[in-house]
């Protein structure tokens, strides 16, 4: 969070302010107020929030700007911490973080001020103390008081109310693991050995602004620890808590990173537990909640009192199920009191959801004794809470817990001292977590062997390629304490606002006037022909229809979630999730840029959900975090790591840049954003032409001379050397100088991006000639695939951002491929003197020939070129059916939507090349 500390040093907040224009001390300035409202509705509930704001080039420094907030239509004042996440080259902000804390207010709009002018008598209110000694760090919202040691197993020491009441204790991360399965050992277990694991705290930091401190963030580094058996310690994490000024929330954002051996380390349990003081409530004060679906809980007593064959009174009964401290038992009718001791004490529950379409719930009196069933339902809400009616409780929730199965909720010795909520990530009660490859290579022992694989399943298999080994998930978790136990409706309440975390942003029109994610969208609808409400129409389906996927395919779990597959298989009625290339998409062809492109130009809540699940799978799942190929991600296939195409196309930052941004900069995204700077070391492990060079294996990767693809590997270089150079980050100078030095390069090459590969010098960023053209005579070398990941679009940020420092010469190169990939073959002969081969992909590539339009003074023949290879090439054409058709009885599994004519290859590039030519040449279109 290093970007945050320099924008807090840089900013101050004004407490408050007559109007947007005047201040209080009556100066004048210059000043924007920009309205921000909630995705999708207002939420009931506001427990503190973070988000982002663009801003226009050069309008405000960073040394000489104040931010203020206002709720609602009149003045009301909003406490409001402000930070920089991104500056424009000149040094003015172009990205800004803000949070506000919790309130029992919501409005349906905010307002947020931007002013050159510091108010003389401007203060800052927060209800947040940070107290930060050697050994630990206790934070008081106001609402709770949380204290985070600094070593040891426990990350949690205490969560304590503003009353003083101690609800949660010795938070923990917990493990288990085995060395093998049952079923590879005809289930023999005496040779499987088991081993339990505790969190081991390497660092804990803390972050926080002593003037305006409205949000803390703890962050906490670690592996975890055998106690039980003898195993290294592994499975890295990164836990980062979250407080807000008078909030009564933790927000929890818990990442691993995979770094054991597949065939060896067999997952079986992943969990966060915290302990419940429970010591002098009375066993039938004490409270269980479980959420169930569509804000449904099961409401139950330790030692329940109602349903028995005599009857303590119906105030007794009503209280205890509502969760309020029961009459005085001296007021109970005697003939319930005094048998109190035969009632028995259900001391521990637990919920388990293995898959997305059903959970289980159970509960037994003590270890030992029959577990009793309770009637479970579909797809739980995810949160549970222990404690009483006077000595108060806690409640944990998982965000989208039945979507990440297998997870499990448990409830233990609740009718000791002190109880246990255990939230299980992975549950125990599933098959242990497999991540060995799905098939034996199956013969696949040479390069030849493994290319002629490829011409039937698609899949680029190569043995020690289909490791895990630094693959990562990232899950989010709320703790919400009491003073007594909530009622019904405050839990429902809270299980929604966990699965659905309430966030603002500025609307769609104001973002795009900024240029701050490009130029080369437009906000919607655009109207202005029919053909382009058709269009328009279409980008919705295709959106609709790959939300429905989801939820009808199942296309949920531990690593799945978040995800989409590639290729239909019309015969079978199915996704090919089991063939080859063709199963999990890993952002093929940029999904990732459509659906936030589209976010961005509708603002539909429902889409921000969508593109949010992408971007937290995609850059973390399909990208390694450690080991030999960090900082790469892998080519789409049957496991999101199997297949061994490793490449930074995958990896590219751009697809996480929106996410990023909105969020007010999302510390863990962030990081991901930073890691990528190191990405180009894999380049000394991944040769990406190691299956097809002609050297009988002599070949030795030099770090100066590395194979670079113009297209796929550069736009990724090119996004992460962007987004460091704009956050300022800690290499953000050498980000910079790369990032000029391979504009230049490709520039002087004398076929520019034609030449399609260059050698590029890890150590300086030159671009030199490839090595069968060391003279730069001008090679010819134009893929598909070049300008399918994200290129298009990290160039006209680019421009947007340089201006007119963008090399001339650079800009001539990608204006002459935009031109040319799209002309006939003669026009290519004439201009670089050969053709450009049999190419495809030409509906995507529409919106080169659009940008290169656009450029080029609206040049109305390449508009119309443009549309026309938007509607009229391949890809999905105007006369497709556009609608998806039911399918049910035997045909399927169970009943689903089919659109056969589907593929995520198409439809990535039709919703950018839909949006983009709307943009660029929209006037175009007849």
């Amino acid at each position: 969070m290093y970007l945050q500390a320099l924008g807090i040093l840089a900013l101050s907040g004004l407490s408050s302010f007559a109007s947007a224009q005047s201040y209080p001390n009556g100066s004048s300035s210059e000043s924007d107020v920009v309205a921000v409202k909630w995705i999708g509705d207002t939420p009931t509930r506001n427990s503190g929030t973070t988000f982002g704001l663009p801003w226009p080039r050069g309008k405000y420094q960073a040394n000489g700007t104040a931010f203020a907030g206002l709720g609602g239509d009149g003045d009301s004042q909003i406490p409001l911490q402000s930070w920089v996440t991104a500056y424009w080259p000149d040094g003015s902000i172009k990205w800004s973080g803000h949070a506000i804390g919790g309130s029992e207010t919501v409005y349906d709009e905010y307002r947020i001020a931007a002013s050159t002018t510091v108010s003389s008598n401007s203060s800052s209110a927060s209800g947040l103390t940070v107290s930060d000694s050697g050994e630990e760090v206790s934070i008081d919202t106001g609402k709770l008081t949380a204290t985070f040691p600094k070593s040891g197993n426990v990350l949690v020491s205490t969560i304590t109310t503003s009353s003083g009441k101690v609800v949660g204790q010795n938070g923990r991360l917990i493990l288990r693991s085995q060395s093998g399965v049952e079923e590879d050992n005809g289930g023999n277990t005496t040779s499987i050995n088991k081993f339990k694991f505790e969190s081991s705290i390497n660092e804990t930091t803390v972050e926080f602004d002593q003037d305006s401190s409205i949000r803390a963030l703890v962050t906490v580094r670690g592996t975890h620890q055998a106690t039980s058996g003898t195993h290294d310690d592994w499975l890295q994490f990164i836990v980062r808590f979250y407080l807000y000024a008078d909030s009564d929330a933790i927000r929890i954002v818990h990442t691993l990173v995979f770094d054991g051996k597949a065939d060896e380390d067999f997952v079986s349990a992943i969990g966060v537990q915290f302990d419940v003081p429970l010591a002098g409530e009375e066993l039938y004060n004490r409270h269980i909640r479980l959420a169930g679906p569509d804000g449904g809980l099961l409401r139950e007593a330790v030692q329940g009192i109602t349903g028995l064959r005599r009857d303590p009174g119906s105030a007794v009964r009503t209280a205890q199920f509502n969760g309020e401290a029961t009459p005085d038992i001296a007021t109970w009718d005697t003939r319930v009191s005094s048998r109190m001791q035969w009632i028995p004490a259900w001391n521990d529950y637990s919920l388990t959801q293995l898959s997305a379409d059903g959970f289980t719930l159970k509960k037994r009196t003590k270890a030992g004794q029959s577990w009793v069933k309770i009637p479970g339902g579909t797809q739980a809400g995810g949160l549970a809470y222990l404690g009483g009616a006077t000595q108060g409780g806690l409640a944990v929730a998982l965000r989208d817990f039945w979507k990440r199965y297998p997870t499990s909720l448990d409830i233990s010795n609740a009718a000791s001292d002190v109880g246990q909520i255990t939230l299980w990530l992975y549950s125990p009660s599933a098959e242990p977590m497999d991540l060995r490859p799905f098939h034996d290579g199956l013969g696949e022992d040479t390069y030849d062997e493994q290319l002629d694989a490829l011409e039937i399943t698609y899949e680029d298999y190569e043995g020690g390629y289909d490791t895990p080994y630094g693959v990562a998930r990232t899950n989010e978790i709320y703790l919400f304490p009491f003073d007594s136990t909530p009622s019904a409706d405050t839990l429902a309440d809270l299980t929604g606002y966990a699965n659905e975390p309430p966030i603002l942003a500025a609307g769609p029109e104001y973002i795009q006037q900024t240029k701050a994610v490009g130029s080369y969208w437009a906000t919607i609808p655009n109207n202005s022909t029919a053909a382009a409400q058709t269009i328009e129409s279409h980008l919705d389906f295709l959106i609709r229809y790959y939300q429905d996927q989801v939820s009808q395919r199942r296309w949920y779990g531990f690593w799945d979630h978040g995800d989409i597959m590639h290729t239909y298989d019309a015969d079978r009625h199915t996704w090919r999730y089991d063939v080859g290339g063709y199963a999990w998409d890993n952002s093929e062809l940029s999904p990732n840029l459509f659906f936030w492109n589209y976010f961005l130009r509708t603002g539909r809540a429902d889409v921000y959900r969508f593109a949010e699940a992408h971007a937290r799978h995609t850059g973390e799942v399909d990208v390694y975090h450690a080991g030999p190929f960090k900082g790469f991600g892998t080519r789409h296939g049957v496991q999101h790591f199997g297949d061994s195409s490793k490449q930074i196309r995958v990896s590219t930052p751009i697809y996480r840049q929106v996410f990023y941004y909105l969020s007010g900069g999302d510390e863990r995204v962030g990081e991901l954003l930073h890691e990528l700077m190191d990405a180009e070391q894999a380049f000394l492990t991944v040769d990406p032409r190691r299956k097809v060079r002609d050297d009988n294996g002599t070949y030795v990767i030099d770090p100066t001379a590395l194979d670079l693809d113009l297209g796929l590997d550069w736009s990724g270089l090119a996004s992460t050397w962007l987004i460091e150079w704009e956050r300022r980050g800690p290499r953000w100078e050498e980000a910079r100088s790369k990032l000029n030095t391979t504009m230049h390069s490709i520039a002087n090459l004398t076929n520019g991006f034609v030449t399609g590969l260059g050698l590029y010098n890890l150590h300086t960023g030159v671009i030199a000639p490839p090595a069968t053209d060391p003279r730069n005579l001008g090679s010819i070398a134009v893929s598909h695939l070049s300008a399918s990941f994200g290129l298009p679009e990290i160039i006209s940020q680019l421009d947007d951002y340089l201006g007119d420092d963008l090399p001339a010469a650079f800009l001539d190169a990608w204006l002459d491929y935009c031109y040319y990939y799209g002309a006939g073959s003669a026009e290519q002969a004439a201009r670089y003197g050969a053709g450009f081969g049999s190419l495809n992909l030409r509906q995507g590539h529409s919106r080169l020939t659009a940008y290169a339009a656009r450029k080029l003074g609206n040049n109305a023949t390449l508009a119309a070129r443009a549309w026309n290879e938007f509607l009229r090439t391949d890809g999905f054409a105007p006369s497709l059916p556009w609608v998806s058709e039911p399918l049910n009885g035997s045909e399927v599994l169970v009943p689903v939507d089919e659109a056969s004519w589907v593929a995520t290859n198409d439809a990535a590039l039709y919703g950018l090349a839909g949006i983009e030519n709307l943009a660029q040449v929209g006037y175009a279109l007849g």
